[in-house]
This record gives C-alpha cells, structure tokens and sequence, in this order.
C-alpha cells in the first residue's frame, strides 16, 4: 500500500472482453474485487501487477477504480491466430489463443503469412490504450489445428519450451562423457570412516512405473532382518550429486520448475541425457541415490530411520501391470517381496486414512494416437493397487524425511530452515457453499463443527460409484485451497500430515532438487541462514507457479484432444452427465472421453426453462421437467469446434 490511501498494488484480472477486477491488498475475504472498466484499464493486460487508483462508493454501485501503471507486466509473448482484416479491423491481426488477453494486436508485417497460421508475437509498440497495439511475429509455428503445432502452442502460452538452449545440452552431454570419473569418486565416498555414501548394491532392489516411462526417480529396496523385522528402503535419483546450485543447468532447471506432460509427449526439467540416463535408476546398472531407510515392524511402524547418499543397483523394472499381475497370481520374480511391501503399505494407507488423509482418486482418460497425433480411441486410466503402494512409500519418504528435518533443527537449537509441500485448511465460506452443492444432489454434508477432513473422507465413501461420484469429487477439490511450496510450515491439510516435503522427484520437480541439497546441508550439521531461505522461499514461490502453468498446459493439451477426437462423430449419441446449469445452458460430460460440452437452453424445444441456481437445476416453466445438476442423459453430438475447443450437444429425448 502506499501514502494514498486510495492508491493500491497487486495484480489485476481481466475477463470478458475487458473488464478487470481488482482485490484490495489485506481486504476481508468477503470484499468484493473493484471493478475497472475497459476504458480504465490503461496498458494492463490479465495477471500484469499494477498501481491502481480505487474511486469512492457510490450508492449501490459496486466500487470501481482505474489503472495508473503497469509495474511489472506479466506476459512476454503471446500465442495465437493470424487473422485477415475485416470491416473495423482494416490490417491482418492477432487472436490471443488466452481468451483473458482482451487487445488484438495489429500485425503489418504478416503479409507473407496464410490466414489461420499459429504465431508467437511480442508486442512492437503501443502508443495509446485505446488503439491496439503493434505486434512483432517472432515465430510461426505452423497452421491452427494441425496436432504439432496445437502442441506446440500449449507448451509455449505457458513459458515453455521443449528445446533446451545449446549451452545448456552440451553441459547436460559433458556430465554424460565424465560419468565414469564421477561414479569412481562417488565409490570412493563409500569407504573408511568418514564415508558419506553408503554401498547398497548387494540389497534387493526394484523400479516400478509406468509401462512407458522413461525416467525412473525412485526404487524401493527390501530385506528382511534377523529380528524379524523389515528393511525398507526408499531411493531417490541423487540429481544434486550431478546438478550442482548455481551450475548452468541448475539456473534452467529453477527457471523451468517442472517437467510437464502432455498426451503425447513429456517436456523433461533436465535435459533428457541426464532424466532419462545418467541420473535415471535404471536396471541392472549401478546408480547414485539419496535414500530414506526404514526399518519396519509387522504393523508398518517405523522402528528407526537413516538418510544418506546411496549407491543402489536395480534387480528388476517393473511396470504397475507387471508388479500387478504377480501380486495377483502369487507367482513370479520377487513374488514374496512384492506381497510383503503391499501388505505393510496396506497398513500405513488404512492408518493413514484413519487418521483424516482424504482419499481423492479421479478417472484420468489415455488417448491411442496415430502416427499424425489424430486421436483414434480412449480409455480410462486403469488405477492399479501397485500405483497406490508406490504413492504409500513416497508419502512415508516425504512425511519422515520432513519430521526428520524439524528434530534436527530442534535438537541444534535452529530454527526449522526446509522447504515444505502444504496445503492449507479450506476456508469455511468455500466448505459452506460446497454443503449446499451437495445437499442439492441428495447427500448429507455437516459442516456445523468445522472443516473436518474425516467428514470428507465419509462423504466420498458414501458416493462410491454414483453417478455424481467424480462431480462431488470435483467440487470438494475446488472447495480446497492449492497445495504449495514454502519455506514456512502449516502441514498439509489433505494428507492430514503436520509435516510434509516433496523429495521423490527431483528429476522432474525442481522444489525436490532443493529438499535433497538442504537435506544433505543438516545431516552434514551446516546452517542455513536467514539470507539463504530468503532465496529458497523465493524459488519456492516460483516453483508453484510454474506448476500452475504446467498443470493448466496438461489439462488443455487433453481438452484439445477430447474435441478432436469428437470431429468425425457429429450426429452420433452417447450417455452423459450434467456437469453444471447456467443461465444459458446445460453443461455435460460425455462418460467414456470425459469431454464436456454444453446444451444450450434455446435448443430445448416445447418448454421454457429457466434456471435455478440455489437447486442446481434447470426446471420447464410449463411442463415441470427438470434438468439437474449429476442427472444421466442422453446426448447427440452437434458440434465440435476445434479452433474454439469447444463441443454443442443436444438433448435426446
């Protein structure tokens, strides 16, 4: 806030066709966002932080104000369509692929280019706020709706890339050509008394992922001991050992934050010759890790507990489904193993769920492409119990390792200096308005004590295959805030743990990379000081961020595909589910693609229907029908709009 009272900063949003809304800085929640008309928004685009100037009340009027400056602008190049001039737009122009960037910048220098070409502009000039701006074409990445360059166009809105500059491949293939040097020293830290890596290659060792996975982060070891307990070891790619703070490929790995995953493709964080070779745990070879040891009693209690650098060699790489079928059959390598660790991580995630850890388990959708990318089937992800076990080891890592932290920290008299994955309780307004979504589709929701995750556990049991099952799913998440990274504790609200880091993953998630480093600076008893978790909670901001942008990258890349794979289905029928009721249509998810579309209300014929908000319904004014909010219809395919990615049903009656 500055001296003006009135004058306030922080970011501004902009929707429809240029309307932005302002939240006052250290507002009540319940304030209403200031409304700043187009002709006030001065040069601010969506998420730019600005300096905005709020007028007084007036009457009933909801409070306006207007932007006197852009301090920081948040976008540096914009994806989207060349279109040609038309009546009121005499140049070719720009359309923004991002429906919140309101401006349509003019393109002079787009002569050579065919219509409905998918570019990459920055913006050359822009004299006045009430004239579009100047764009420059900076890339072409070919024609709208063909699969590479829609990939390529989802990767980039979100400030990413898929190649990696030349600097930083090359140091990627330099570390790759001094493997043996760096795996010989790494040997040697095994040795006398001060060794700080510890040999495990002579312990069962196994992977198990995914059938197509490429980069392995983690591997679980397993021995029984002569008291009759177990050891179970949790082993994570040693990424810090290659990727040194502050080298070159650190500085892209912090500026990426994420691996990101598409349907058809993974965006790596590191450069591919080290996620998926040099630092990958692949089988049969010797591999460096950071690991989580536990020793393990009969009723999946942790006994003790060691962490340290590793050296780890995979017997075996299993798939979900391979791992899967042995547990099933009761035969086949490490049979005995497999049936152990499922029966201790069954223990740990019954325990876990006791104690208010919500159990969120969504159907994802897989697309089979052909060799253009073309959609030609899809089928819902298979959620196998060896899936859960892995999740259940790394839940345990991540959980003791975060404890771990804070008892050292404690015991040297420090402040607790770590970097955390938590998820704060939901507000109560949110959980209020999630009851009465829920009572509307029949179910008992109280919230009169509170949030209780335990009652969320309860309803999501009792909505075990209904329909509505994956819509209150949904519901409940957005009811929930978003889990972050910081530097700063408050537990993790959804997997009811009071301590809670990501270290599992650091070939693919940066905030990892740091837990190991930070991990290794307590077990070795340096201090991180004030100036340092600065830093750290900085890149921890950022790194939540860019996993925003990753996960909205994800989940457009699959909207893109579901219409798509709806083009040559017009006039077919399917089975739905109404996902949501507006003023103006009917909102519905196909079943088996999860596509989502909407039923506009002017195309039901022989009623007029009006809507219902606080019942989640659209009801007919002369015949009573309802349309309700989880209700199974039927539904014919009348559009598929691929550029617009949106889809128009209608109702069989």
């Amino acid at each position: 806030m500055t001296e003006n009272k009135n004058i306030f900063e922080g970011p501004v949003m902009i929707r429809g066709k240029g309307t932005g809304f302002f939240k006052v800085p250290d507002a009540p929640d319940d304030a209403e966002d200031i409304v700043i008309d187009n002709a006030n928004l001065n040069f601010a685009l969506d998420g730019d932080l600005v300096k905005v100037e709020v007028f007084p009340k007036v009457g009933g009027k909801r409070q306006e104000g207007k932007v006197l400056a852009v301090l920081e602008p948040t976008h540096k190049e914009f994806v989207g369509t060349v279109r040609p001039a038309k009546a009121g737009r005499p140049q070719r122009y720009f359309q923004p692929d991002n429906h919140r960037i309101h401006v349509r910048p003019i393109l002079p220098n787009a002569t050579e280019l065919d219509d409905g070409m998918k570019v990459v502009i920055e913006i050359e000039s822009w004299k006045s706020p009430h004239v579009d701006p100047v764009g420059k074409i900076t890339e072409v990445l070919g024609k709208a709706g063909d699969h590479e360059t829609e990939m390529q166009a989802i990767i980039r809105s979100g400030g990413f890339s898929e190649n990696f500059p030349e600097e930083i491949a090359q140091a990627g293939q330099e570390l790759y050509e001094q493997k043996e040097e760096i795996f010989a020293a790494a040997i040697a830290d095994t040795q006398g008394e001060n060794a700080i890596r510890r040999d495990m290659r002579d312990t069962l060792t196994m992977t198990i992922d995914p059938a197509d996975a490429k980069d392995f982060d983690d591997a679980l070891s397993y021995k029984l001991l002569e008291n009759g307990n177990y050891e179970i070891g949790i082993h994570i790619a040693d990424v810090s050992h290659y990727v040194r703070e502050g080298d070159t490929i650190d500085k892209e790995a912090r500026e990426r934050g994420t691996s990101i995953y598409l349907v058809d493709r993974v965006i790596p964080m590191l450069p591919e010759v080290l996620s998926n070779d040099l630092c990958s745990l692949r089988p049969h070879e010797d591999r460096l890790a950071f690991s989580a040891v536990f020793e393990i009693d009969h009723q999946a209690g942790v006994v003790s507990e060691w962490y340290g650098q590793t050296i780890i060699h995979s017997d075996r790489r299993f798939s979900y489904e391979e791992a899967q079928e042995v547990l099933d059959t009761e035969s086949g390598d490490y049979c005995e193993e497999l049936q152990m660790m499922m029966h201790l991580a069954r223990i740990m995630r019954a325990r876990r769920h006791k104690d208010g850890a919500i159990a969120f388990e969504q159907p994802e959708v897989k697309f089979v492409l052909d060799e253009n990318g073309k959609p030609i089937d899809v089928v819902t992800k298979i959620r196998t119990e060896t899936m859960m076990m892995i999740e259940d080891y790394m839940l345990l890592a991540n959980m003791k390792v975060s404890e771990h932290i804070n008892k050292l920290c404690k015991d040297a008299g420090n402040e607790t200096n770590f970097i955390y994955r938590i998820h704060d309780v939901p507000d109560p307004e949110r959980i209020e308005e999630l009851a009465i979504f829920i009572h509307a589709l029949g179910y008992e929701f109280n919230t009169k004590d509170g949030v209780d995750a335990k009652a969320i556990n309860k309803l999501l049991k009792e909505i075990e295959g209904s329909p509505e099952e994956n819509l209150i799913k949904v519901a409940t998440i957005r009811s929930m805030a978003k889990a972050v990274y910081s530097t700063k504790n408050i537990g993790h609200f959804g997997l009811a743990f009071k301590h809670y880091t990501h270290f599992t993953s650091p070939i693919r998630r940066y905030p990892d990379l740091m837990a190991h480093r930070m991990l290794r600076k307590h077990l070795d008893g340096s201090r991180i000081g004030p100036i340092e978790i600065a830093k750290h909670e900085g890149t921890a901001l950022h790194a939540s961020e860019r996993e925003m942008y990753a996960v909205k990258a994800e989940r457009e890349s699959v909207k893109y595909k579901q219409v798509e794979y709806m083009l040559d289905k017009i006039g077919q029928e399917f089975d739905g589910i109404i996902t949501g009721v507006t003023d103006w249509g009917i909102y519905v998810e196909e079943k088996n693609s999860k596509a989502e579309g909407m039923i506009r209300l002017g195309s039901l014929k022989g009623d007029y229907f009006t809507h219902e908000a606080s019942k989640y319904r659209v009801k007919g004014d002369k015949t009573g029908t309802v349309y309700s909010l989880g209700q199974e219809i039927r539904i014919k395919l009348m559009r598929a709009d691929l550029e617009e990615k949106q889809i128009d049903w209608a109702l069989v009656n």
